[in-house]
């Protein structure tokens, strides 16, 4: 059954369209992400759920009820920004205590469930100190604490990880993760890191240009794009012309080909690659790029520039500029596309 449902919303600012008649559909306790380049609409898209901007038209809906018009305070929706937005004159529990106050709550409600959300975020023991003595990891966490403990029926997070360095970065999501599963909380989560996207989504809607251009599970996003800036914004999809692909493969196409690095082999002797491969295709390799268990090769083949990727199993498989070897493209992970 559809929770948030979004209806041929529009917006634009002056003369520029952001999106226009974008419409989609997300369960109860489903996490979704908007996926998409910067300027795509992901963000504007995000505030208009949570009334912060208000669209020129379209209707969003939440568990039935019309909340297109109302103001933020009255969807039951909790948003968590890439800036932190706290107080620094407040503590760790009055920051995220201040919706709670605003509404009135009583003292000691507000006191019960401010440490319920600091133990479920781990900031136990850090209630009375300021964000200035917050490392910045600990700081979003307050920020997620505040957003979480007014009990929302929606979270959204707009970039909250990307000012965090890497390890950071990676700790927290999985435990927004592990949070919003344990509250069967439906969430909204914007990035332009598809790293972030694929590990942590239920479903993957990447945008472009004001517009949804496909919502699908982050394994199908990933293995079956639905067209040629899928496949180039999502992994680092070889996109094949008509031209390149009869070169390679002798396979006629009408559109591009994508596919994946890891969907090409460099062929070693004795090995069995089973009968869905290709015949192999003489190649050199052209450079090589460490990315820590990865080997990332760029290799040219009946001159068309491939990347390939190779598990690093030490310095001494490393294959150097110049090297000959034969190709093999598992034609079972061919996707042509538009």
């Amino acid at each position: 059954m559809h929770y948030l449902e979004v209806a041929n919303l529009t917006k634009s600012f002056t003369d520029t369209p952001v999106f226009k008649g974008i419409s989609f559909d997300i369960s109860k306790g489903e996490f979704v992400t908007l996926l998409g380049p910067s300027g795509c609409g992901k963000s504007t898209l995000l505030r208009s759920i949570a009334g912060l901007t208000t669209p020129d038209s379209g209707q969003i809906r939440v568990a039935g009820e019309d909340i297109t018009w109302l103001k933020p305070q009255h969807r039951g929706i909790g948003m968590v920004f890439q800036s932190y937005a706290l107080f620094p004159n407040l503590t760790v529990a009055d920051n995220i205590a201040f919706g709670l106050t605003m509404q009135r709550i009583n003292k000691s409600d507000i006191a019960h469930r401010v440490a319920e959300v600091i133990e479920l975020v781990g900031l136990s023991g850090r209630e009375r100190a300021h964000p200035a003595q917050l490392s910045g990891g600990q700081r979003q966490r307050v920020a997620l604490a505040r957003a979480l403990v007014v009990r929302p029926r929606i979270l959204l997070l707009d970039e909250p990880l990307s000012a965090l360095d890497a390890p950071i970065r990676k700790h927290l999501r999985e435990q927004i993760r592990t949070i919003q599963r344990q509250l069967n909380l439906t969430t909204v989560f914007v990035t332009h890191d598809q790293e972030e996207a694929l590990t942590l989504s239920d479903r993957v809607f990447v945008m472009n240009q004001g517009q949804i251009v496909q919502a699908d599970t982050a394994e199908a996003v990933y293995t079956r794009p639905a067209n040629d800036f899928v496949a180039s914004f999502i992994g680092n999809y070889n996109l094949l012309s008509a031209e390149q692909t009869y070169l390679l493969l002798k396979l006629t196409i009408h559109g591009r080909l994508a596919v994946r690095p890891e969907s090409i082999y460099i062929r070693e002797q004795g090995r069995d690659y089973g009968p869905a491969m290709s015949p192999p295709i003489p190649a050199k390799v052209s450079s090589h790029q460490l990315l820590g268990n990865v080997i990332r090769y760029r290799i040219e083949a009946a001159g068309c520039l491939l990347t390939v990727d190779k598990l690093n199993r030490g310095a001494e498989a490393l294959l150097s500029v110049g090297s000959p070897l034969e190709l093999l493209f598992d034609c079972n992970e061919l996707k042509e596309v538009a």
